[in-house]
């Protein structure tokens, strides 16, 4: 299976929303997100990665707060406060939700 970039923003237009899925197995998911200005986040339930694709700008994890840029790896841990913050327009980023559920 593939799914490009193009696909991805493709799947987001055809839904009234910031993110879409474009994959689901066992226990994994992969989300493409692409945030307007601001991210409206909650904590999630399962663990989460993120991959960016595109732009730049700071990402606050719990209580740590680090530069991002296209092609970072960022890693939260579930039930974790965590959110994007003066990102560029162009902010886009796969996400990918794994493991077990966290209640």
């Amino acid at each position: 299976m593939k799914i490009s970039l193009r696909d991805a923003l493709q799947q987001l237009e055809k839904v009234d929303d910031e993110f879409v899925e474009l994959f689901a197995k066992r226990d994994i998911n992969i989300e493409f997100y692409k945030p307007d200005k601001v991210d409206k986040q909650t904590p999630h339930t399962r663990d989460e990665i993120y991959i960016v694709i595109s732009g730049s700008g700071m990402f606050i994890n719990g209580e740590k707060k680090v530069s991002f840029s296209a092609g970072d790896f960022l890693f939260v841990k579930a039930g974790l406060e965590h959110k994007f913050i003066e990102f560029s327009d162009d902010f886009s980023t796969w996400v990918v939700f794994f493991g077990p559920e966290i209640v």
